[in-house]
């Protein structure tokens, strides 16, 4: 059975697709399982072993390039490739236009499914005219939960029934030790503090307080960035905590080993917060401005969901729930 995936982006909504992937093995285990994604995501797939084949997507990059002959090139050989299978199921869990067309050119066999999503849920980027390009549209409630909702339609279109905790299946990064050498040999706290809305950060002075909670717990901060202005943060942050270390520029791979290795993940409603969600770090996700329903990590007792859109979790919650994922032997 060959079975392809059509995710593209962003990197919330590619980790939330993964479960899908521990889903189908389960159910398939001789399949084998190929995924469409943007290429700046493609190393996190990767992680899967239950992918066999990635195809990198570079829609974000050719649209800058459209009229050069080497981008109209790429795009050729990308639908070539991908066309050279003929698949027994496509889902696209996305319900784009683009990801539907990705889908109405990938190949079937004779009797293979197209599936996609007949709506979109509350807040969602849905575009009705996905639909023209499935064989069958599954219907999810407005309010289904981000990593559920893609679950739903593989196991409409596998025929099987979802009863299970999300399980993401996620390998830890590789890297060369020269790669690593931020990593510290001992315990440590991450603060996944940037996000590119300003309505979903929390306020720096709670940060200083839960720094200086961690201090209790010997437990020293790391602060990543991702462009100049989280850069910029991060160092005044560290420049108020004297338990914060400014990491230098990471790799999507490093920021994952990050998120992986960390003793405690604190973050708010961001890619590398549910990254570590997705890996069962002790986690504190920080909801500010965004609906907690969408992707609160709901498939262990090691993630904590604090806040909601428009209530942003208090500074004593926090401290409560730092309590509860180290617990009181973790104190020195």
């Amino acid at each position: 059975m060959k079975i392809l995936l059509v995710r593209v982006s962003s990197l919330g909504d590619v980790l939330h697709n993964m479960p899908i992937v521990d889903d189908l093995r389960r159910q398939f285990p001789q399949a084998r399982i190929d995924w469409v994604v943007e290429e700046a995501y493609v190393q996190l797939v990767r992680l899967n072993p239950g992918v066999d084949q990635v195809f990198p997507f570079a829609l974000r990059r050719w649209r800058k390039s459209l009229g050069q002959a080497t981008t109209r090139q790429e795009i050729r050989h990308f639908f070539l490739q991908l066309r050279q299978e003929n698949y027994d199921l496509i889902l696209d869990t996305q319900g784009l236009l683009k990801t539907g067309i990705i889908m109405g050119l990938a190949k079937t066999v004779k009797d293979g499914k197209k599936v996609g999503l007949a709506n979109g849920t509350e807040g969602s980027g849905y575009e009705g005219i996905s639909r023209i390009f499935h064989d069958i549209s599954i219907p999810v409630d407005k309010r289904t939960h981000a990593v559920l909702r893609g679950r739903l339609v593989a196991a409409a279109a596998g025929g099987y029934t979802v009863n299970t905790p999300a399980s993401f299946g996620l390998q830890a990064p590789d890297l060369p030790a020269d790669q690593r050498a931020w990593l510290p040999a001992t315990p440590y706290a991450v603060f996944f503090h940037g996000t590119a809305g300003a309505a979903k950060k929390w306020p720096r002075e709670n940060w200083q307080v839960i720094a200086s909670t961690l201090q209790e717990y010997d437990l020293p901060i790391l602060l990543p960035w991702g462009s100049p202005a989280e850069k910029a943060e991060a160092e005044a942050m560290a420049a108020i905590m004297p338990n914060a270390t400014v990491l230098p520029a990471l790799s999507m791979q490093a920021a994952t080993l990050l998120a992986q290795k960390a003793r405690l993940a604190i973050g708010v409603d961001t890619g590398l917060t549910h990254i570590a969600a997705a890996y069962e770090t002790p986690t504190i996700e920080i909801y500010c401005a965004s609906p907690r329903w969408k992707t609160e990590g709901n498939w262990s007792d090691r993630i904590i969901n604090l806040g909601d859109n428009g209530e942003p979790a208090t500074v004593e919650e926090v401290r409560e729930a730092i309590g509860v994922l180290l617990g009181s032997m973790d104190k020195q």
